[in-house]
């Protein structure tokens, strides 16, 4: 057997034990006391945190943070990992980002000749760009550990009224267009709030911990069900059926006509109204709302003000 495929052996068998003595590996291979200790010279060398133990008793044992045995994949399969990485470069901040750093440069390293070339010039033609954000996450990955550990969060978040202190039982993290999110069931209502990673200034976490009512995907789907539904109707030129198209939460409800014209007609959650409202005013002639009558007011409001900021000439 070779000494590559014998290390290999080993180091899934200790991996796998955890604590182990020179002896228990002489047997389980038919090998020299000698030669195990010079395998685990070997393993260290590669990354394999041992720590040997002296005495009557002593023996190795493999660190908590052991490196995982050797997984083989395909040139096809490590390429779609290297880029699946590339996927999150243009985010400002992420959990582990030197840990996924380092991944990615190890697939590259590991890649043949050809692969590495393969990797070259694709990355010169596609990219899985976002816009970059310039607001830092500075305690992202503290949040994130907080939430693995179930615990509750005391947190100082800032919002439109300032700076305040709330309690809460964090229920996940996610990513979207550059920024975090973390939703969060607020213990002192009971109610579930979305909250800007980024915002959150402190954070204090307990060891208690309140059974939440789901998992992070349960409301990320229940987040699309309107809890106090109302009726969106909208009617499009071509020009905002293709400005609607590239809005997420508006794409599929968006009908298109024959004529390149549209329009809208779905229930949204009425606290969406404010959110729509700079949508729509920023269409301007493109969509024109007709339900429901606050959202046409909320607009009405928007160009109130506006005309206030910017009145004609012989107003002011």
């Amino acid at each position: 057997m070779s000494k590559a495929k014998r290390l290999i052996d080993i180091l899934l068998f200790v991996s796998a034990k955890k604590k182990f003595t020179a002896q228990e590996i002489a047997d389980t291979f038919n090998i020299s006391v000698r030669t195990v200790h010079r395998y685990l010279l070997d393993l260290s060398d590669m990354g394999l945190p041992i720590y040997a133990e002296q005495g009557r008793h002593g023996g190795y044992t493999v660190l908590s943070n052991a490196i995982l045995p050797p997984i083989l994949f395909t040139e096809e399969e490590a390429v779609s990992i290297f880029f699946a990485f590339q996927s999150l470069h243009y985010y400002r901040d992420l959990p582990f980002n030197t840990e996924m750093k380092s991944v990615s440069q190890k697939l590259y390293d590991s890649l043949q000749k050809e692969a590495k070339k393969k990797v070259d010039t694709l990355q010169s033609y596609m990219a899985f760009w976002n816009p970059k954000r310039a607001i830092t996450t500075p305690l992202l990955t503290d949040v994130l550990e907080a939430i693995i550990k179930q615990s509750q969060l005391h947190i100082q978040y800032e919002s439109k009224s300032g700076i305040t202190s709330k309690h809460v039982q964090p229920i996940g993290v996610y990513a979207h267009d550059g920024l975090w999110y973390m939703p969060a069931l607020l213990l002192s209502n009971e109610k579930i709030l979305l909250f800007r990673v980024d915002r959150i200034h402190a954070i204090e976490a307990s060891d208690e911990s309140h059974k939440t009512t789901m998992n992070l995907q349960q409301w990320l789907e229940s987040a699309y069900e309107p809890q106090h539904p109302i009726r969106l109707y909208v009617e499009l030129s071509s020009e905002g059926v293709r400005q609607c198209l590239s809005e997420p939460h508006l794409e599929k409800a968006v009908v298109l006509l024959s004529d390149g014209t549209g329009y809208i007609d779905t229930i949204i959650d009425q606290g969406e109204l404010q959110f729509n409202s700079s949508l729509f005013f920023r269409l301007g002639p493109h969509a024109i709302v007709k339900e429901p009558q606050a959202l046409i007011q909320l607009l009405r409001q928007h160009a109130h003000e506006l005309l206030e900021i910017y009145p004609e000439p012989n107003e002011s």
